[in-house]
């Protein structure tokens, strides 16, 4: 016993010893852990959990627990609900958690993990829009397709004011039977338009709960889709008319994934996967981030999820215009949409002391403003950008009192704000002028001041002549004119609305189509006039943002009338029939008032009439597009990714060789050839003629030139051949190659780069 004694205190004397040898060896301090890497919210890639049945909910989150490592409460400052955010069931085969980067490292060991990255963060990119596109209540699409009634629109944004009069459920039929979502509303806000609303607010780390918008681009967008018929719409009383969603008998599901300006990866994920799973028809999603491959691209991952369900989905293409090679949202089973103009503007006009007028537009019009001339000024004129730019602070030392101050656009300042900062500094009204890349798309915008937006070349003029006129001093008003119908240049492509080519996939053209999303007049969830009792509960918008329900609204008419209609053939019927010319009958135009290239309009604007009656689709089984994305030089893993099924690259296709509506050709020395497949959805017997208008520079020859067909769902296969027939200075070169029968025109543009 007291051998056994002995032996412990020397053992404790070692003990003792080899302590004080570390603190002195560290500086007198006990060695500390090593500090671990900032926890970060990542998405992780799993294989699918193996199971003869369809595994539970449950199931599949115990799966995604067993990746994860263990915390301590006092490790993990999400405790609550330890590092898991969300487990996926649709939309991708995996997870999203709050991780450092040791903890990837040591998931990268276990049996089915994939791949993991951290999240990124995406960004939020009418009363006359459905009459400038043909809609009417007693005849075409709208009655042919019931309106959109029984169909679902998901709408994936910033959430939704429930109590507008754009979502009254009055008149509108219960959800379909198979419905299985929620709302997280009080039960009476949500109804048979409103009929489910949900929150997904975990990687946002957002305070607020429910899906109430505070911003206003989500019930923009929402009612753009599907709002009801609202009238005696207005904002201060522009715009003037019966406010309507493109299918107005649709019912909605709202998923609001923005939280602030920031929508995180994670919280977009978790909205697709419920609507996956709540059964809606039709995606819309006015978010974006810059392009990158499929496999990184979680929207493109979650909505090949959704196309296999049978769901459309439409996406905004970006306002990052004119740039080339802007677009994003580029998967070719997503509609990307770019923005035009509408024939409405919302009139101000510059008047100068030396009788010049240049037309702009503000939507803010006081009635009380007087046309007397008064002293106008530069704010760049003191050679500072950010006085040039009116940014915050910019002009409080500047002279500006009872003057029309005029401001050049840019400087990341909104359009607004830069009135604001005229308002405060003393100014009695202000010009903004267009830069150059913006050219002669202008915006009306709810304005806190008299102001009027010019474009470009109308800035120039006015510097001009403020710095020809010393004395008398230079003088200038706004003349507000009200709203203006009729303008023959529209639709015009917005200078903001993000180009092609693609970057992700240069075969296949990007954007697929253009619709209205310039000055959008729609719900708003707050009153905009604060000085007054006038409850403005619409307000006018632009981005792709609103152009993106435009579609998301058209794809739920035709739906609605087609119900069988795959999302690829919904799809090659809107971009078949789009239109290539304006109200006038001229080719579209840019911002700059020359014709538009197919980088900028895609297949051309949409026409609803002609895209309910295509005659033939492009259609896509969702299998087809594995070969197409082994193509693009994807691992097995990375298409498995994307597919959420083991994959191994056995077939490849060039991306020309997709079954698309459209051709996106590299041609050098050698000739290219592609084949596609039309199925008929027109008249029964029918015959079809090809008539080719060829890219300069190109010889296109189609085999056969006669297609012929004898039923419905018939399909019909040919080949077209694109070779170089002259040298061209251009690196692009556009035409296009239609089907024409007695009744139908079934187009296909065509885009070639020279190499």
């Amino acid at each position: 016993m007291i051998m056994s004694l002995r032996k412990l205190f020397c053992v404790l004397i070692l003990v003792f010893s080899l302590s004080l040898f570390f603190v002195f060896s560290h500086g007198g301090e006990f060695p500390s852990k090593p500090e671990k890497s900032e926890l970060k919210t990542y998405i992780v890639h799993v294989k699918k959990l193996e199971s003869n049945i369809h595994s539970l909910s449950k199931d599949t989150k115990s799966y995604h627990k067993s990746f994860l490592p263990f915390r301590t409460a006092e490790e993990d400052s999400s405790a609550e609900h330890g590092p898991l955010i969300y487990s996926y069931q649709s939309v991708i085969s995996g997870f999203s958690a709050r991780l450092t980067a040791e903890e990837v490292e040591e998931m990268k060991g276990k049996d089915g993990f994939i791949s993991a990255r951290p999240e990124r963060t995406y960004r939020p990119f009418t009363t006359h829009s459905p009459n400038f596109l043909g809609l009417h209540q007693e005849s075409g699409v709208w009655r042919q397709s019931n309106f959109g009634k029984g169909v679902i629109i998901g709408v994936l944004d910033t959430g939704i004011l429930p109590t507008h009069p754009s979502f009254s459920g009055e008149g509108l039929p219960p959800p379909p039977a198979e419905w299985k979502g929620k709302c997280e509303f009080e039960a009476t806000q949500c109804n048979n338009k409103l009929i489910g609303a949900r929150s997904f607010n975990l990687a946002a780390n957002a305070s607020q709960t429910t899906p109430l918008d505070d911003d206003g681009h989500g019930t923009h967008t929402a009612s753009t889709a599907a709002g009801g018929f609202v009238e005696n719409a207005s904002v201060f009383g522009n715009a003037y008319g019966t406010a309507v969603g493109i299918a107005p008998l649709a019912h909605l599901s709202i998923y609001k994934v923005c939280f602030g300006p920031d929508c995180p990866e994670s919280d977009i994920l978790a909205g697709l996967d419920a609507a996956i799973e709540d059964g809606v028809d039709v995606l819309s999603i006015s978010l974006g981030e810059d392009s990158t491959a499929f496999f990184n691209d979680n929207i493109a991952i979650g909505s090949f999820a959704a196309v296999q369900k049978g769901i459309f989905v439409s996406c905004a293409g970006g306002n990052s215009g004119p740039s080339e090679q802007t677009i994003t949202n580029e998967a070719p089973w997503i509609l990307t949409v770019g923005a035009s103009t509408i024939d409405r503007s919302i009139r101000a006009t510059a008047k100068l002391g030396d009788g010049q007028e240049f037309n702009g537009e503000s939507v803010f019009q006081p009635k009380d403003f007087p046309p007397t001339l008064l002293p106008l000024v530069y704010a760049g004129a003191n050679g500072k950008q950010d006085s040039a730019f009116c940014a915050n602070g910019s002009l409080a030392d500047a002279d500006v009192k009872g003057k029309v101050v005029l401001c050049d656009r840019g400087g990341g300042i909104p359009r607004v704000d830069k009135g604001g900062e005229v308002k405060n500094a003393g100014g009695a009204a202000m010009i903004l002028a267009n830069q150059e890349s913006d050219a002669f798309s202008t915006s009306a915008d709810a304005h806190l001041l008299p102001a009027t937006h010019v474009a470009y070349a109308a800035g120039l003029k006015i510097k001009a002549y403020i710095n020809s006129t010393t004395t008398p001093t230079a003088t200038a008003t706004i003349l507000f004119k009200g709203t203006v119908i009729g303008d023959p240049l529209a639709p015009l492509v917005a200078s903001f609305s993000s180009r092609g080519p693609s970057t992700a996939t240069p075969g296949i053209l990007k954007p697929d189509i253009i619709g209205p999303g310039v000055n959008i007049l729609a719900a708003w969830p707050v009153p905009l006039d604060t000085n007054t009792n006038t409850k403005l509960t619409f307000n006018i918008e632009s981005g792709t943002s609103m152009a993106c329900p435009h579609l998301s609204g058209m794809a739920a008419l035709l739906k609605s009338a087609h119900p069988y209609w795959s999302p690829a053939a919904i799809k090659s019927a809107i971009m078949t029939t789009a239109d290539l010319v304006n109200v006038k009958g001229t080719a579209i135009v840019d911002e700059t008032l020359t014709p538009a290239d197919l980088f900028a309009t895609g297949a051309g604007h949409v026409n609803p009439s002609k895209a309910n009656d295509p005659g033939l689709v492009y259609d896509i089984a969702t299998d087809e597009y594995i070969p197409y994305l082994c193509g693009l030089g994807y691992s097995d893993e990375e298409v498995s990714i994307i597919v959420q099924k083991k994959i191994h690259c056995t077939s490849k296709i060039l991306e020309g060789q997709l079954n698309y509506p459209t051709f996106s050709v590299k041609l050098g020395s050698s000739s290219q050839t592609f084949t596609r497949t039309v199925t008929n959805v027109g008249d029964a017997v029918s015959y079809y003629t090809v008539k080719i208008v060829a890219p300069e520079g190109v010889g296109v020859s189609v085999l056969p030139e006669k297609l012929q067909f004898t039923t419905v769902n018939e399909k019909a296969s040919y080949s077209v051949t694109f070779s170089r027939s002259s040298n061209v200075t251009n690196a692009f070169s556009q035409g296009y190659l239609q089907w024409v029968s007695s009744k139908y025109s079934v187009r296909s543009v065509v885009s070639v780069k020279f190499i």
